[in-house]
């Protein structure tokens, strides 16, 4: 057994506590009030600071998305409105104070400030009713790099009015010097494609390229488009695209039942150009490659010469490929070859790449004009005509008039029409056949003559002399038939893209451009409301900050405004 010796004295101050808890009564009761108000008011303040607290996180954390998105340039809706969503959204629009932001060309700063007030439960108690404070939130997206590719008009009208094409060439130069004025790292580059009914991409972009039907008519570098290709940026280096001939499809002549000397391809000799010729020889209106060296650029703009028809979606498609990526490898090619500087090799940048901002000014004085090609039957391929080595005269093979029926109706057959002597014949004009048998087929050999590819036969006669003295005039002895005949063939020639494609073919190069993050500025120099609603469609924004609707010496103004945004220009290590 186990003997317990604290049991007398616990007892005992048990009884010691009771007598002073009962003596003391009075004076601890107010104390235990003390401090359970006290301890009731620090909880209280806890719960006041805690609730501030957590407004004032949500409406910071509201404030760094709010601006962040904002400040995107990709962001194409008001910087400002978009802030003032986020806040609506959140249910805290009455805490926001002010949005501001600040933007040029490559950079965006949206900076907010807000004030957080919350309402006390106990403060107030203390004559404290409120807790506020002050929130600040600041985003920058700033781009170092701004690749540029100028789109200029230089059809018919913009000579025919003289002071259009004065006033493009000091624009756009002034453009350039305000553009790369402080670019003293190379972070601009500067690609110019002028357009008329054609664009001219020049020797070395053409090199780059697989073309069908090719010709080497002297400074003629286009090439037809498919519609297919409209609907991207791209363009492919292996597919076969038909260079366009050099030839005059749009000019007449007259139809008279005689022979009329060969029409040549209309031809300006005050200008020293060819009128109707849709691929224009001009190598002052070829496409330039990226670029920043001033004075080779404004050069080139000062050179650009007004000739031909209209063809705006051609232009914007050229000025987008020459910004997608896709074209890398030939820029690089062109500055191994150096034809490009060395430090543009590597443009143009990925649509993603968050230092490199893309940009098209595209800028016309119309709106698109009907579009000629020639058939595809008619281009490279071997022709039916033959020239004269010795007076240049014509002569043209007819299958219809070769009797097959025999090897001896073959030999007596005259397949051949002679247009200027208006008969047929057993070979070409001037030609002598190699042997005493020779079939007549298009194929057969002839000296004396040179059997013209189609490409040839356009460089010396338009489309319509062909279609009326080889066919018409050849095959018909009636008005009917030789007006049959001759629509026939001259439709049989040329091909024709109505202007509503047109506006389609550039609605959707421009939105899937816009898409991958291009920057589309239009000007709509002296146009016509078709030609303005096309480029303001185009536009990024159909605002005043996108799109420019001017006259006369407005047009400085425009490209000024559009570069004002780029003297701002601080660039980021």
């Amino acid at each position: 057994m186990v003997t317990d010796h604290f049991g007398p004295l616990l007892r005992d101050a048990a009884c010691r506590l009771r007598r002073f808890a009962r003596s003391e009564a009075g004076v601890m009761a107010p104390m235990v009030l003390i401090f359970f108000f006290l301890m009731l008011l620090v909880g209280g303040v806890a719960v006041d600071v805690m609730r501030f607290e957590t407004r004032r996180v949500a409406v910071q954390n509201t404030m760094d998305r709010a601006t962040l998105a904002a400040a995107s340039l990709r962001q194409e809706l008001d910087p400002e409105d978009v802030v003032h969503d986020y806040f609506a959204k959140a249910g805290l629009g009455q805490e926001l104070d002010s949005v501001r932001v600040t933007e040029g060309m490559n950079y965006r700063i949206v900076k907010a400030d807000a004030t957080v007030i919350s309402d006390n439960y106990f403060m107030s108690m203390m004559e404290v009713p409120t807790l506020q404070g002050a929130n600040v939130s600041e985003a920058e997206q700033r781009i170092t790099n701004i690749e540029i590719a100028l789109v200029l008009d230089v059809s018919g009208s913009m000579y025919n009015s003289y002071s259009r094409i004065t006033n493009l060439k000091s624009a756009a130069k002034n453009f350039v010097d305000k553009v790369l004025t402080g670019d003293d790292e190379n972070k601009i580059s500067i690609a110019i494609v002028p357009y008329n009914g054609q664009v001219n991409i020049g020797p070395d972009l053409y090199a780059k390229f697989t073309k069908s039907g090719a010709h080497s008519y002297p400074n003629s570098y286009c090439l037809d488009l498919p519609t297919s290709t409209y609907s991207s940026t791209t363009l492919s280096r292996i597919t076969a695209y038909p260079q366009t001939p050099f030839g005059d499809s749009w000019s007449g002549t007259t139809q008279q039942t005689s022979y009329l000397a060969i029409q040549a391809p209309s031809f300006d000799s005050s200008r020293g150009l060819y009128g109707n010729v849709w691929c224009q020889p001009v190598a002052a209106n070829y496409v330039r490659p990226f670029g920043n060296n001033r004075t080779t650029l404004k050069s080139q703009i000062d050179g650009l010469v007004a000739i031909g028809a209209t063809s705006i979606d051609l232009g914007m498609k050229w000025g987008t490929f020459l910004l997608d990526p896709s074209s890398r490898s030939i820029n690089a090619e062109l500055a191994d070859a150096g034809k490009v500087a060395s430090y543009f090799r590597t443009r143009p940048a990925p649509y993603d790449d968050t230092e490199t901002l893309k940009v098209v000014v595209l800028m016309t004085d119309g709106e698109n004009f009907t579009q000629e090609r020639f058939g595809d039957t008619f281009r490279g391929d071997p022709s039916p005509i033959w020239k004269s080595t010795k007076d240049g005269y014509l002569s043209i093979y007819h299958d219809s008039k070769v009797d097959y029926s025999s090897s001896t109706t073959i030999a007596a057959s005259k397949p051949f029409w002679v247009p200027h002597r208006g008969t047929w014949q057993t070979q070409p004009w001037n030609g002598t056949a190699p042997g005493t048998t020779v079939k007549y087929v298009p194929t057969a050999s002839y000296t004396g003559v040179n059997r013209l590819t189609w490409n040839g036969v356009w460089q010396i006669a338009r489309t319509d002399w062909v279609a009326w003295q080889m066919y018409a005039r050849a095959l018909c002895t009636t008005s009917s038939c030789r007006s049959s005949t001759y629509n026939s063939w001259e439709t049989a020639f040329a091909d024709y893209t109505d202007t509503g494609t047109m506006d389609t073919r550039l609605n959707t190069v421009c939105s899937t451009a816009k898409a991958q993050g291009v920057l589309v500025y239009g000007i709509a120099f002296e146009a016509t409301s078709a030609g303005a609603t096309a480029i303001k469609n185009c536009a990024s924004k159909p605002s005043s900050n996108f799109f420019f609707d001017v006259i006369g010496a407005e047009l400085d103004i425009a490209f000024t405004q559009i570069a004002s945004n780029l003297s701002q220009l601080r660039l980021t290590q």
